[in-house]
């Protein structure tokens, strides 16, 4: 964020240059408070929630989640792991279980300062720290053995958090569970994503 300097007239025929901290930082508040921000609205069979992304933080991962977005990819996948206390993670499989082919996975973005809080959205991904593509988790807990370096040495890259709808996601972090062929804590009844747009604020 830029610091703006102020021009003040001192006296009747000069012209001074003045810098006011106090001034600059209410005017980068104000920039601030104007500026817009990308925002995701997931609408899904159990309600709605939004999610504010962090491009300072997490370029790549914002820029890569955006992507998936504005295709479309994520209309019709669904929530297919969810472990109340722990996460919610989605935008992989249909409600089929069949997994949606992905773009190149993308770097692993964890060491930016955002913590695996409640309410955080970060990228999941396999044992392979550079592995993660479309799929992604909100933590529904405060989760701090995910945070940069555990639990590989790795940890797992915060992006966004659900700014609205928080009661959606309590509501499918409740949902009955079941095994699906290898996969465990899968929804009974598929928690499904029907659409993913891109608002601003």
């Amino acid at each position: 964020m830029t610091v703006s300097r102020r021009i003040v007239l001192a006296g009747l025929a000069a012209a001074a240059v003045a810098f006011s901290p106090l001034a600059a930082l209410a005017q980068g508040a104000s920039a601030a408070a104007t500026q817009k921000t990308e925002r995701v609205q997931f609408v899904t069979n159990k309600g709605n929630f939004t999610v504010e992304v962090y491009p300072d933080a997490a370029p790549k991962t914002v820029a890569n989640f955006l992507e998936y977005v504005r295709s479309g990819f994520y209309a019709g996948t669904t929530f297919h792991r969810v472990i109340n206390g722990f996460m919610v993670q989605g935008g992989g499989f249909d409600r089929d279980m069949k997994e949606k082919p992905t773009r190149a996975p993308i770097p692993l973005e964890s060491q930016n300062g955002l913590k695996n809080t409640v309410g955080t959205v970060a990228m999941a991904r396999t044992s392979n720290p550079n592995s993660a593509t479309a799929q992604f988790f909100v933590n529904v807990v405060d989760n701090p053995n995910l945070d940069y370096p555990q639990p590989d040495g790795n940890g797992y890259a915060v992006f966004g958090k659900v700014v609205e709808g928080m009661d959606t996601i309590d509501k499918i972090k409740t949902v009955p569970t079941t095994a699906y062929g290898s996969m465990r804590n899968v929804p009974a009844a598929p928690v499904v994503i029907e659409s993913a747009t891109i608002v601003t604020k």
